[in-house]
């Protein structure tokens, strides 16, 4: 209700069903100066029943070519993170999932990250590998993959 009243740019997000109030169908819009400018992205973002003490899951529907996105369409970002302390030691627990996240601060978090991907802790090790040793191969599957979303509108 508060989106509706209230949209915020890059994003539209509503229910998949009408039943459920715990799935979310998301279009995310690339981001203008990125390389998924142009692309019209649809994910799901699945809310757990202990929500807002536990974070909810985003997973591109869309295909996704991002060091920090799954082959499985998972979006693995910090925020998204179940809260507490990593017990690898690469987040603070600050910087994981707290309750008073809302789904404007996922979705601005996911839009940051497809401007600035973090090949330091990916999700997907290729597309990592690829971004960091071959720009011009990374921008082609990209390319691809903003050219597959408007197709899918």
């Amino acid at each position: 209700t508060e989106l509706q009243k209230n949209p915020v740019d890059g994003f539209s997000a509503g229910l998949v069903d009408e039943n459920n109030i715990y799935k979310w169908e998301v279009l995310i819009i690339g981001p203008v100066d990125s390389l998924y400018e142009g692309g019209y992205f649809k994910a799901h973002l699945t809310f757990p029943e202990e929500y807002p003490q536990r974070p909810p899951k985003l997973k591109f529907i869309s295909e996704m070519w991002h060091p920090n996105v799954g082959k499985d369409g998972f979006v693995c970002i910090s925020i998204l993170h179940e809260p507490g302390d990593d017990k690898f030691g690469y987040e603070k627990a600050a910087e994981r999932w707290l309750p008073v996240h809302t789904v404007e601060t996922i979705m601005v978090s996911t839009i940051s990250m497809l401007c600035d991907p973090n090949d330091e802790s990916p999700a997907n090790v290729d597309a990592a590998k690829q971004f960091r040793e071959d720009k011009h191969k990374f921008k082609k599957q990209v390319a691809r993959c903003v050219r597959l979303s408007q197709e899918q509108l």
